[in-house]
């Protein structure tokens, strides 16, 4: 536990990966201070998908889960014939426990219950960081208002552009997947062949389309979004409503229906990129958490649940250990990064693949493609099994909580 006289331990970034770190550290008996360059807690997107493990840290956290978006069952179809090309069954203990094997929401919400379960002034907001200098017994922060700060231990959750992984390991270039996704969400459940319930991610030829029901203060919609292969170097649309319709044709019903009656401004896109993943993220008393560590393309559907995620286990491995002692600090944040590095690894790989397989695949080889798809279990055995297996796997690695850890 901190010493009261201690500087906090100071988190940069006040996005899920942020916010869960602080929450989670703050309950292994820490003080903690969130630095955030950004004058308020920006939702990067609109849409959100979380599975169990991130709901049972976040539980544990005091953050409120009552209602917490929409529960799912998550299927894969071909959108030409829609045959089901993978089934993500969850076991049913699992979906009791957590309220769904899966859970639609939009991200603003998700937000909102974690800065109420912050205590008042953890964040400091405009707040950018400009060096950092670990000198052995502490870490100093420089802001770029000319101001500074001590703590005992940096926790980088400050994105793809993350100050803290570049001042680690260096520079590295982003991973183009030169995929664009756009998506939105509405608040109306009233669409012809609507399936109630249920998370269907369709494919043709070369378009992803996707609808899953979502909930907020207990009313009931659904958010979708289109993914295509997307030069990112080419011009952004003007009209993201347009281009989504167009995208949705061909595509049954209800996800046409949705997508034309979605406001324009509740739609938004953003490019698909990530970086490559490290073998390391821990220096000393530095460390990473999200996208910082694991930029994630959303064919993971993990992104944010993954970050959660870090925060817990960053939680349970600083839990009793004295700051001061930097030898100590030093060998839990190793043991934070040891088993994390290779499950998020494996999601940012396999989320990479499944893009590039299904919107870069040469257009002699689609149907093929496609044949494998409908007629093996392939995609079965990728996702419909393997997921609900990781899933099973995270819980039990988790523990009872964050001063309970698994044996």
């Amino acid at each position: 536990m901190t010493d009261p006289s201690m500087h906090p331990v100071a988190v940069l970034g006040a996005g899920p990966a942020g916010m869960a770190t602080a929450l989670a550290l703050i309950k292994a008996g820490h003080r903690v201070r969130i630095y955030e360059r950004y004058r308020e807690a920006r939702p990067a997107g609109n849409i959100l998908n979380l599975w169990p493990p991130p709901i049972k840290a976040l539980r544990e956290m005091g953050v409120d889960t009552n209602d917490l978006g929409a529960p799912c069952h998550s299927t894969f179809r071909s959108a030409r014939t829609g045959k089901v090309r993978a089934d993500i069954e969850i076991p049913p203990s699992v979906v009791d426990e957590f309220g769904g094997g899966f859970i639609g929401m939009i991200r603003p919400d998700l937000y909102r219950r974690m800065l109420a379960a912050l205590p008042e002034d953890t964040i400091e907001f405009a707040r950018d960081v400009a060096a950092i200098d670990d000198h052995g017994d502490g870490i100093t922060l420089s802001f770029t208002d000319g101001t500074s700060v001590e703590t005992p231990v940096l926790i980088g959750a400050d994105g793809i552009d993350s100050i803290v992984r570049r001042t680690l390991w260096g520079d590295s270039p982003k991973r183009e997947h030169n995929l664009g996704i756009i998506g939105g969400y509405i608040f109306e459940t009233d669409f012809p062949g609507i399936e109630p319930g249920e998370c269907i991610v369709s494919h043709n030829r070369t378009v992803q389309g996707s609808y899953t029901a979502i909930r907020m203060d207990g009313v009931y919609g659904y958010q979708w979004w289109m993914l295509r292969a997307w030069d990112d170097s080419a011009p952004h649309p003007d009209d993201l409503h347009e281009v989504a319709v167009e995208l949705a044709e061909g595509f049954p019903d209800p996800l046409p229906s949705i997508i034309a009656a979605t406001p324009p401004e509740q739609i938004q896109r953003w490019q698909i990129r990530d970086r490559k993943p490290l073998k390391a993220w821990s220096k000393g008393r530095i460390t990473l958490a999200g996208d910082a560590a694991h930029a994630t393309s959303p064919y993971a559907a993990y992104g944010a649940g993954m970050s959660i995620c870090d925060g817990y286990f960053l939680g349970q491995h600083l839990a009793g250990i004295d700051l001061h002692d930097t030898a100590a600090v030093a060998a839990a944040l190793v043991a934070y990064e040891t088993p994390r590095i290779p499950h998020t690894t494996s999601q940012v790989q396999s989320a990479y693949v499944l893009g590039q397989m299904f919107h870069h695949c040469p257009a002699p080889l689609r149907p093929l493609r496609d044949l494998v798809m409908d007629h093996t279990p392939l995609l079965q055995k990728q996702v419909g099994e393997r997921n609900p297996r990781e899933i099973v796997a995270q819980l039990d690695e988790m523990g009872s909580g964050i001063l309970s850890p698994a044996g």
